[in-house]
């Protein structure tokens, strides 16, 4: 796989050192147990995938590299790079200026655009609407496309589906940047509907088999389907296709699901002609980073770290999947916490940062922490979450010794 040019500050040496160990001894990637680095009073439990994925890595160096290539133009990001507050803050430090909120909110007019400067698409991609205005206005929308190849993956099934006359069910977030883009592709090939979960699949379903009507569909997905959409001729072939960030057991089951609904209605002998496979369109990154998240919980814990940008999808799921087997915070962090007596982390709940007291078991030695992150979040941040948490054990064992299992594996094979 490529090797992409991130900068030196977004790598870590702790955990540089333990993720070049296991690619050395699993280059396959097919061992999904967690890597453990002890320090005697207190042991670190790492998921064997998380972090930056190839998407993301791509995004980051061609951001990079636009500020190297035109140090002299306005360079703008249509959005947010990735949801992940520390590159973006990196970026608009450098510079860099963001012409929308995530929520596609206009923050800078596009009017204000001259075609000298230069526009980078950010990993979620974008609407063929905003594409078009852009283009309009002399922008080249296409040398600094950071859209990551698997959401294009997705448009790509959508499109495909659609010209074989099925409509297009979207397993995301309506409001999402990336379901914002997919559904706008997706809409010139077939009609769309948007489904959240698998308690929207089912009111689909009910749809599909006739138990509910026109009626209900257009006002229980108010606002969540395609213009012209008639559920009366548009649920009798459909594909699902996803937010490469959902969990994709959920989107696995969404599909069954609606599979199922169209067996009820037109039987199984026929079910080919009625529902399309599309689970080839699942994000690898994604699913390799909730799939060793389950073997890391599996492997047990007395609580969990999960550090990534608080409006990150991908990160929000692994946090669902670590709060049903142990405490479980998360952070954006190590600035989030303060010794073992508070920590400030966000509730998906609530959704807003609250304040935990007496949330790290210290005195319960050894206590093992259960430490990931989501694929926008750098690695340099764990490595100050380990850090600062090592240093409430002052007979914890140096960095360099408790690494050494690491090294020694690499230079034995």
């Amino acid at each position: 796989m490529k090797q992409f040019d991130v900068p030196v500050f977004y790598k870590s040496p702790i955990i540089s050192t333990v993720k070049d160990a296991r690619q050395t001894l699993d280059p396959r990637k097919k061992d999904f147990s967690p890597s453990v680095i002890d320090f005697g009073p207190v042991r670190f439990k790492i998921a064997r995938h998380f972090g930056f994925c190839y998407g993301v890595e791509n995004a980051i160096e061609i951001a990079y590299e636009a500020l190297d290539e035109h140090p002299d133009k306005r360079i703008f990001l249509l959005s947010e790079m990735i949801h992940n507050p520390d590159v973006n803050e990196d970026l608009q430090e450098r510079g860099i200026r963001f012409l929308r909120t995530t929520q596609g909110e206009q923050l800078i007019p596009f009017d204000e655009l001259t075609p000298e400067d230069i526009v980078l698409i950010p990993a979620f991609g974008t609407t063929l609407e905003v594409e078009q205005e852009l283009q309009e206005r002399g922008i080249d929308t296409e040398t600094y496309d950071t859209t990551c190849p698997f959401v294009e993956k997705v448009w790509r099934k959508s499109s495909q589906i659609g010209d074989d006359d099925y409509s297009i069910i979207v397993h995301g977030k309506r409001y999402h940047e990336e379901t914002r883009a997919t559904f706008s592709h997706a809409k010139e090939e077939g009609p769309v509907v948007v489904i959240r979960d698998m308690e929207e699949a089912e009111k689909l379903a009910q749809v599909i088999r006739g138990e509910k009507d026109a009626d209900f569909f257009y006002s229980y997905f108010e606002d969540r389907y395609s213009e012209g959409f008639d559920p009366g001729t548009d649920l009798r072939r459909l594909g699902v296709v996803n937010q490469t960030t959902m969990l994709a057991s959920e989107t696995e089951a969404i599909a069954g699901h609606l599979r199922q609904a169209m067996i009820d209605r037109y039987g199984e002998a026929d079910v080919q002609e009625h529902f399309a496979d599309t689970s080839d369109t699942l994000c690898y990154a994604t699913n390799e980073n909730q799939n060793a998240t389950l073997e890391l919980l599996d492997s047990g814990g007395d609580l969990g770290i999960i550090v990534g940008g608080y409006n990150s999808s991908n990160t929000s799921h692994l946090v669902e999947l670590c709060e049903a087997h142990m405490p479980t915070y998360f952070i954006r962090g190590a600035g989030k916490f303060d010794g073992p007596a508070e920590i400030r982390h966000f509730d998906l709940h609530q959704k807003a940062e609250v304040t935990t007291d007496n949330w790290f078991p210290a005195d319960d030695t050894p206590v093992d922490v259960v430490l990931t992150s989501g694929a926008s979040c750098p690695d340099a941040l764990l490595d100050e979450v380990i850090r600062d948490i090592l240093a409430w054990y002052p007979d914890a064992k140096p960095v360099d010794e408790a690494l050494e299992p690491f090294e020694d594996a690499e230079e034995e094979d």
